[in-house]
């Protein structure tokens, strides 16, 4: 006899009963039996065991429907599904075709030829459970095998549609990838078309040398000084793009051809620069250079210029017969005025960069002051931008014979330096190859007019030209310009130098002296005049003399 089991009453409550269930199947049954037998109201059985009424509703009805086969869980018979024989027979083939092909690459092809995806590992297990075959026929024959061009290349595209690597293109057809990667790429760029043989026979092409490119390198290559990415760069501007190379042979051949001689240069060590700017206006360098191979007479002529470092510009140039403090201040004012102020300047240790008034205009600006070491001309990047002026101006220069050509051929060089391809931009990744395209729109400090004629009141004075030409300064009538009637002039006195200008070009220059005791003006003498594009176009009935 078994284990002699404890009484329980039949309607104990539901709390006691649930400790006797052992099963899930007899806790479904005693959780209904009393609303299948007994008729219990669906709400109070549900309230007792605290269960949803939805869900012994569910429960009752599967019982009165199946019986004791509701309270055991259904378990859903297991489908196997097998390939289709056309899939199952492809599978075989591709793998006969190319052994070397992975399962992955065959469910591939197979997905697209069919629609079908099989897994990789029914492809796998397939493969392993087929017998090899003993006698295949290829699909394609290898690829030297096939008569026609046009046919190997299209065979190439062909496997490739259907999902084919190129890895297993290149070892199905026995060539190399190159060959598959250069078939396709020539379909993808002209279509069935591209698959035909092509003569490579060199074709005609435009030449870019032509007789004009050709005059024009030899009329840049009077000047001796001008290397090949000069002239390219002049040709540029005209509109004939050529390469600093093409030009360079250009200039071998036009040597031979008309005896031209060639300067010989000694070879530069390159420095590393103590004043390279990382920014926009943050190093400006001033220099003046002796401009000497002119023709005008009357001594020495000097050009001074202001470099901004970052970028190579000349934002202030201006050509002059003195290099005083005046000179100096007037080109300063100049790049101030156009550009605003830097962070720094830097130049030699002349005195006109040194004066007290220079030096007082510059804490007045905001501008730190800086000197290159003696002796180091190196150290000033101006000096690069001076050899580029010797070797694109001075022959200008020289061929000078009055005034107005100098200044002429002065501005033509500050344009052309700002605006042509510079050797320090030419790996810029974003294609800004000149100075004035570096420089761009980007100013310095900006500065009022107001505060600009305040900082520069002890020098700058501006005065209105008459109907005559005069202009009035300290009761003193002097003469600036016929041509510039109404407009204001701009007059710069610096000790005995009195010098009149318009849009920062000399008009005239005069010498002053000053009474003993006073600073009253006793006589304006050694009048100056330079020929401009200012004058009158009118003739005058007597000319002016310069004691006048």
């Amino acid at each position: 006899m078994g284990k002699r089991r404890p009484k329980l009453d039949p309607n104990a409550p539901w709390e006691q009963l649930t400790l006797r269930l052992t099963s899930d199947e007899q806790f479904a049954y005693e959780r209904i039996r009393p609303i299948v037998l007994f008729g219990e109201s669906l709400s109070a059985r549900a309230a007792e065991t605290q269960s949803a009424e939805r869900t012994l509703r569910r429960q009752v009805v599967a019982f009165e429907q199946d019986g004791m086969r509701s309270l055991f869980p259904v378990e859903a018979p297991q489908v196997f599904r097998e390939l289709p024989l056309a899939l199952r027979d492809m599978i075989l083939t591709l793998h006969a075709d190319h052994p070397p092909m992975r399962p992955h690459e065959i469910a591939t092809i197979c997905f697209i030829r069919t629609g079908r995806h099989p897994s990789p590992h029914t492809v796998k297990r397939l493969i392993a459970a087929a017998p090899p075959r003993q006698q295949h026929q290829r699909r394609f024959p290898l690829y030297h095998q096939i008569p026609d061009p046009f046919e190997r290349r299209r065979a190439i595209v062909r496997l490739h549609l259907e999902g084919w690597n190129r890895k297993s293109i290149a070892g199905y057809l026995g060539i190399n990838r190159s060959t598959v990667y250069d078939t396709l790429r020539r379909w993808l760029a002209e279509g069935l078309s591209g698959l035909a043989n092509k003569s490579r026979a060199r074709r005609p092409r435009v030449r870019n040398v032509t007789l004009q490119a050709i005059e024009a390198v030899r009329k840049l290559q009077r000047n001796p000084l001008l290397g090949a990415w000069r002239i390219a760069a002049a040709l540029k501007q005209q509109g004939i793009r050529l390469s600093p190379r093409t030009v360079g042979r250009i200039m071998a051949r036009n040597r031979d051809v008309y005896a031209m001689n060639m300067p010989q240069r000694t070879p530069k060590v390159p420095q590393s620069m103590p004043y390279e700017a990382s920014r926009r206006h943050q190093w400006w360098t001033v220099d003046i250079r002796y401009i000497d191979m002119h023709q005008l007479g009357g001594g020495n002529i000097y050009c001074i210029s202001i470099l901004e470092n970052y970028s190579r510009a000349i934002i202030a140039s201006a050509v002059t017969r003195t290099q005083d403090l005046a000179a100096y201040l007037m080109v300063l004012y100049a790049a101030v005025h156009s550009c605003g102020s830097p962070e720094g300047l830097v130049s030699d240790s002349g005195s006109v960069f040194r004066a007290k008034r220079a030096q007082a205009i510059y804490q007045a600006l905001g501008i730190r002051k800086d000197y290159i070491a003696k002796r180091q001309p190196w150290q000033s990047y101006i000096e690069t931008a001076f050899g580029v002026q010797r070797r694109m101006a001075d022959f200008h220069f020289a061929e000078a014979t009055t005034w107005e050509e100098l200044v002429a051929a002065h501005d033509r060089w500050v344009a052309d330096y700002n605006y042509q391809d510079h050797w320090a931009h030419r790996a810029r990744p974003d294609e800004r190859f000149s100075p004035a395209a570096v420089l761009a729109w980007v100013r310095g400090q900006p500065h009022e007019e107001r505060r600009l004629q305040r900082i520069f009141y002890t020098l700058r004075f501006t005065r209105r030209v008459d109907r005559h030409g005069f202009v009035r300064f300290r009761h003193w009538r002097v003469y600036s310009e016929s041509g510039l009637i109404g407009h204001d002039a701009v007059l710069w006195l610096h000790k005995e130098t009195l010098t009149v200008t318009f849009q920062d070009q000399a008009l005239a220059r005069y010498t002053v002296q000053y009474a003993r005791r006073s600073q009253e003006f006793e006589s304006i003498t050694n009048p100056t005049r330079y020929t401009t594009q200012f004058r009158s176009p009118q003739l005058t009935l007597w000319d002016i003399a310069d004691s006048e």
